[in-house]
């Protein structure tokens, strides 16, 4: 039976590039840039890499690029758009989970939700953390954004998802946030590429900076910084608040 997270990217790559949260690309890849000092001979692998547009970007600028996702659908509109535009990217097929890499990747991203923190256990979200330490080089950076624990406290999640949350294809209801879990259980209806909805019962794991932080120490991350992730406007100036929706993570390995 296929998990939420495989029928939701299911026949979703063309209506995913026209929701309003692919907007922030440059400016996110603007943020990579400059985390990465603008050295070009350098290896990024992006996890989730869904539709690449990160990838696809970052190939503009003459970075070397792996892209992995778990959805074919996904994987097939990031390799026509690399193709049309004379790009050469690496974009494979591979579950987050049980990743080939070890020390190859100068950066590893995971940005929007790549992958983590989409899992049904916290275990298995945790796999997908040792897979991007495995895969990175000794002082290589991970960068990632997941959603933001202290968010649910003191606003509703379902309030969120419906108003200020946009999205064209994709609407939330019945949202229940447990905080004994961290978890938030709704119904997602998504429009797909053939304009079938579909009924989703998804199930996302909220991270507090504390765990974050825990857990990066546990795989010898260092320099850990946890900042407000802002569409298209990354920054280490961004302090995290209870008003941020997502975390923005940088940590050096």
């Amino acid at each position: 039976m296929k998990k939420w997270y495989e029928t939701l990217f299911e026949n979703y790559g063309l209506q995913y590039d026209y929701e309003d949260f692919t907007r922030g690309t440059i400016g996110e890849c603007d943020f990579i840039e400059r985390e990465l000092n603008y050295e070009k001979n350098l290896r990024i692998l992006d996890i989730g890499c869904g539709t690449g547009r990160h990838c696809i970007e970052l190939a503009k600028r003459y970075y070397q690029l792996t892209g992995v996702d778990l959805s074919v659908s996904m994987l097939k509109r990031a390799r026509e758009k690399a193709l049309r535009l004379n790009l050469s990217i690496d974009f494979q097929k591979q579950d987050a989970r049980n990743l080939p890499f070890t020390d190859e990747f100068d950066l590893v991203m995971m940005i929007c939700e790549g992958a983590f923190p989409l899992m049904e256990t916290d275990e298995m979200n945790f796999q997908i953390l040792q897979n991007a330490a495995k895969a990175l080089k000794t002082n290589g950076k991970l960068i990632f954004t997941t959603l933001n624990g202290l968010f649910p406290l003191t606003h509703s999640t379902k309030d969120f998802l419906a108003g200020t949350k946009k999205e064209v294809f994709t609407s939330y209801k019945k949202n229940n946030f447990d905080l004994m879990t961290f978890r938030d259980h709704n119904t997602t209806i998504v429009v797909d590429d053939l304009g079938y909805s579909k009924k989703i019962e998804s199930n996302e794991r909220y991270y507090v900076p504390s765990e974050i932080t825990w857990l990066l120490k546990s795989l010898n991350f260092r320099n850990i910084g946890i900042f407000g992730a802002n569409l298209g406007a990354f920054s280490r100036n961004d302090k995290l608040t209870t008003e941020d929706f997502e975390m923005l993570v940088v940590a050096e390995k």
